[in-house]
């Protein structure tokens, strides 16, 4: 393969692994122990 199609490939994954890791930490079991700060300081 092409040294360019090698590097589209791993930064497309990259990009798509960041996105998974990133919507199982806001919607997944470890979105529990995140807090609002809005919520926290409500008057």
């Amino acid at each position: 393969m092409e040294p360019a199609t090698v590097l589209s490939i791993s930064l497309a994954a990259i990009v798509i692994a960041i996105t998974a890791l990133s919507i199982y930490t806001s919607f997944g079991p470890p979105s529990k122990e995140l807090s609002d700060p809005f919520e926290d300081h409500e008057d």
